[in-house]
């Protein structure tokens, strides 16, 4: 017996969206209608096997496509539009389309040809079940540091996960702060500059990897690119969620890692950025006032219908055998995956931080216990089969 299809169908057209439907055989397929501005939040909630566009008008298409393939490659993407423009249809293969149709000329061929679409997809399926599903290495990811409380050492650990990651490999990658009250990302890793990441306001319906780099700093010894605070409150009130989508999107095209620090206030910011992201980073402290807030965050991103299962991870800082609360202890207590620890690592630490130099400047070099922890925890993402905890 061929196995279900999980179909997901992206259209605000009601008319067609009913044709299809009725067109397709509902007891064998799981199909799920949502529009356009949902597909990040679908596809990181659940894989599905195939995924169907309806001449929707969103300016992220291309880019929705590419998020799509590199969360599972085998995902087969159908694009149906009433848009005959040829640089159009071109982009849209390009980013990764197997099919496409144009409306309404072409509708029923469409409806005529899906059940030998179906069935060709899961031939293929059934010949790669066998065969490990290869990632791209890296392209487009977008990994968040977050933690409810304050204290918990995000900063330090995100930009030095970023230095090491560029350290560690030939990867583009860029570190963005979006603690834009009072950064903090600059200090640490002593850069002094006169354009933040506010500066891409006016360039934003327009931004590319040109305005990005122009407005970027550049770290001296790993050569990462940084987008700095521009830590100011008034500017946090100018950038709106469609900024840092918009933002986001862009370095995924641009780079081949993009790590962002994010503040500790869930602000609409905040959410839009833990929504775009492959992976959340949540930094946890072993103490009880760390899990509670913890377990305040779950809560919050319910509400909010923000899907935290498939992408949120734990990184455990500053272990030290002294805690009360221990590593078993604590894996008892959570349900997501701890899949980094790091060492307190106080005298290490204390004269890069007062002295505002970064912890990583060469490849080889003596590293200090937090920065040994940090390498292993960056090496794992890397190269996904290193074990972690």
């Amino acid at each position: 017996m061929e196995k279900s299809l999980d179909i997901l169908l992206v259209s605000e057209d009601e008319s067609i969206t009913n044709q299809l439907l009725n067109s397709f055989d509902r007891d064998e397929n799981n199909i799920t209608v949502i529009r356009p501005d949902d597909v990040s939040r679908e596809v990181n909630r659940q894989t599905r096997d195939m995924v169907i566009f309806v001449h929707t008008n969103s300016d992220y298409i291309v880019e929705q496509i590419q998020y799509i393939k590199s969360i599972n490659p085998l995902t087969y993407i159908i694009f149906l539009t009433n848009d005959s423009d040829i640089n159009t249809l071109r982009n849209i293969t390009r980013a990764g389309a197997e099919e496409f149709f144009v409306l309404p000329e072409e509708l029923s061929l469409f409806i005529s040809r899906f059940p030998t679409i179906q069935k060709s997809y899961q031939m293929k399926l059934h010949s790669e079940k066998e065969q490990p599903i290869m990632f791209g290495r890296g392209r487009g990811q977008i990994y968040s540091f977050y933690s409810g409380k304050g204290g918990t050492g995000k900063s330090l650990v995100s930009s030095t996960f970023a230095q090491t990651l560029k350290l560690e490999s030939a990867a583009e990658v860029i570190l963005i702060d979006l603690n834009i009250q009072y950064g903090g990302v600059e200090t640490l890793l002593s850069i002094e500059a006169n354009r933040s990441i506010a500066d891409l306001k006016p360039v934003i319906q327009e931004l590319n990897e040109n305005h990005i780099r122009n407005v970027s700093q550049t770290e001296e010894h790993s050569y990462l690119e940084i987008l700095i605070s521009p830590c100011d409150t008034e500017v946090e009130e100018q950038l709106d969620e469609d900024f840092v989508s918009k933002l986001l999107r862009t370095c995924r095209r641009s780079f081949d890692y993009c790590i962002i620090d994010l503040p500790s206030n869930m602000s609409a910011l905040t959410a839009t950025a833990i929504e775009e992201s492959d992976k959340v980073y949540y930094l946890l402290l072993p103490e009880t006032s760390s899990l509670r807030v913890l377990k305040y965050f779950e809560q919050l991103c319910e509400r909010l219908g923000i899907h935290l299962q498939s992408s949120l991870e734990l990184v455990m800082n500053k272990l030290s055998k002294d805690n009360e609360l221990k590593l078993k202890d604590i894996k008892n207590l959570v349900r997501f995956p701890i899949t980094a620890t790091i060492r307190n690592d106080y005298k290490g630490l204390q004269t890069y931080i007062n002295k505002g130099e970064p912890i990583r400047k060469k490849q080889r070099e003596k590293l200090i216990p937090f920065a040994k922890d940090i390498r292993r925890f960056a090496r794992s993402v890397l190269n996904p089969k290193t074990e972690q905890v």
